[in-house]
């Protein structure tokens, strides 16, 4: 879904024209943002949390030449999903119960070659 589809979706479940929704959508998205932006975490029971997440620097290497290189530190915001979340994905994702399995016509019965194999002979010495 992208941000049109989004804001159609919104728009049919409140009522509200598009225009509206619209505002109302970068609002949010500009206080999630802003909030973020001052080092602040966002809850939200239910859905889930944004906040910050710090990133040490590190050692990595360039892939073409191999030679080591610095990583430097990053602060990234991370999202981490409520329980309510959780469960609705769950259960929308649950597993289906397997199918009941045909009848089907008996096998026949199996003879006595197919029920063991039979015996190699011995080999004799000379």
């Amino acid at each position: 879904m992208n941000k049109a589809e989004l804001l159609q979706s919104l728009s049919e479940q409140t009522g509200q024209d598009k225009d509206e929704v619209a505002k109302t959508l970068d609002a949010l998205l500009d206080v999630i943002g802003s909030t973020l932006a001052k080092g602040d975490k966002l809850l939200l029971v239910g859905f889930g949390t944004f906040e910050l997440q710090r990133r040490a620097a590190r050692t990595g290497r360039n892939p073409q030449t191999g030679e080591p290189l610095l990583i430097p530190e990053a602060v990234l915001p991370k999202f981490s999903p409520g329980k309510l979340l959780k469960d609705r994905i769950a259960e929308a994702h649950k597993p289906k119960a397997p199918a009941p399995k045909a009848k089907t016509k008996k096998a026949k019965e199996a003879t006595p070659a197919q029920e063991a194999p039979a015996a190699k002979p011995k080999k004799t010495k000379k």
